[in-house]
């Protein structure tokens, strides 16, 4: 286990909370709002009017429209209107919330928002207005971390960003996401299972506490997501998930471990040119990525084993390789049944025109020391696999 430091301040409140305390939590932080959110779907389903109503008497000014992959553009609109604001309210997903953190890091910034998000060490720097947010859509744990991804189409870039404080408090509502689409509820789901992913596999086989926690949350999103797809208005299902994204990147289940987020900085580059939904590129990426790195290192068979057994219920007993192929063929099948494509030219990407550019960057934010270390050749092939069906 690597030495490590924790500590999360963020303020859940997880239930029907909002309606009792929305009004008191932001007063708190003053009475001029940023009110950050993305498309009409708040709109139609209600929860626009409803913050409207519950902040009642409160300076209100809004920014509508973030994108999925929000843009460095929206960012800085943003940044203008916050500039007098004594606090930023998201209300959204992962992409609302991303781009508040920006907001309200660069809100008293006298330069451009991208230097904050291209430069950690600058945007710890800045004093952050306080944001709070409601979350409806479980994804990304956005609202219990300090991360945010920020793209900008006129360099083809998405970049990680890394603001000086998570969000204040961060309101999680599993019935607000009720509404969320079975497209959606898939692409977040696998978003979950990736983040998990990231940290699961790594060198530090003696760290056994966040291992068993990670497993825990696998099993929760492996069992809940098929039901909150199938049956939507399900409030176990909806819970979990919501509850499994919070915790799956608030930093503590990958205390102690040391990952690079392969398929991560792998699907960064390819939403960045592309622009395809985030967790539809990890579904098609993960799967080719355990391939690649049994298929070069055998060492791994035993983890991939374990995550076989733990998470997937397969045997404990019989080959070591054979079980670590049957774990990752089990993955497979798995996200196979989330309903989204699994091969990129099923999500409209049809030539490698822009494959050697995207894995020279992927490979450069730090792959060459991950769980199987990978040069921009490595992600070039992995790329080049997702373009056939299968991983055999």
């Amino acid at each position: 286990m690597k030495d490590f430091t924790y500590y999360n301040p963020t303020d859940i409140r997880f239930g029907d909370y909002i309606d009792a305390q929305l009004a008191k939590v932001v007063a708190h932080f003053g009475q001029k709002v940023l009110l950050v959110y993305g498309g009409h779907s708040i709109k139609k389903n209600g929860l626009y009017q409803r913050v409207i109503d519950l902040l009642k008497g409160f300076d209100i000014v809004e920014l509508a429209g973030i994108e999925p992959n929000p843009k460095i553009d929206s960012v800085r609109a943003g940044v203008k209107l916050a500039q007098d604001r004594d606090v930023v309210l998201a209300v959204g997903g992962g992409s609302v919330i991303d781009a508040a953190k920006v907001i309200a890091t660069a809100a008293h910034y006298d330069g451009d928002a991208w230097d904050l998000v291209v430069d950690r060490d600058l945007a710890q720097k800045q004093t952050m207005l306080p944001l709070v947010d409601i979350v409806t859509l479980a994804a990304t744990g956005s609202e219990m971390n300090v991360n945010a991804v920020i793209s900008d189409p006129s360099q083809n870039a998405k970049v990680g960003a890394r603001c000086p404080n998570p969000p204040a408090v961060s309101f999680l509502d599993p019935r607000l996401t009720f509404t969320v689409p079975a497209s959606q509820t898939a692409a977040g789901s696998m978003d979950i299972f990736s983040h998990l992913c990231e940290q699961y596999f790594d060198r530090s086989d003696s760290n056994d506490v966040s291992k068993g926690m990670i497993e825990g949350l696998m099993q929760t999103v492996t069992r809940w997501a098929p039901v909150a797809i199938n049956k939507p208005d399900s409030l176990d299902a909806r819970a979990n998930l919501m509850w499994a994204a919070t915790n799956a990147c608030s930093g503590l289940v990958g205390a102690g471990t040391e990952s690079r987020w392969s398929c991560h900085a792998m699907e960064h580059q390819l939403s960045a040119v592309y622009d395809v939904t985030h967790g539809v590129g990890l579904g098609i990426l993960t799967p080719r990525w355990m391939q690649y790195v049994l298929d070069h290192d055998e060492s791994t068979a035993k983890l991939f084993a374990r995550f076989g057994h733990r998470v997937w219920d397969l045997p404990v007993l019989g080959n070591v390789h054979n079980r670590a192929q049957e774990a990752i063929d089990a993955t497979w099948s798995w996200i196979f049944g989330l309903g989204f494509g699994m091969t990129l030219p099923e999500i409209g990407i049809k030539d490698e025109a822009h494959f050697a550019e995207m894995a020279k960057t992927a490979a450069a934010g730090g792959l060459d020391h991950a769980y199987l270390p990978l040069d921009a050749q490595a992600v070039e092939d992995i790329y080049r696999a997702s373009i056939t069906p299968g991983i055999h």
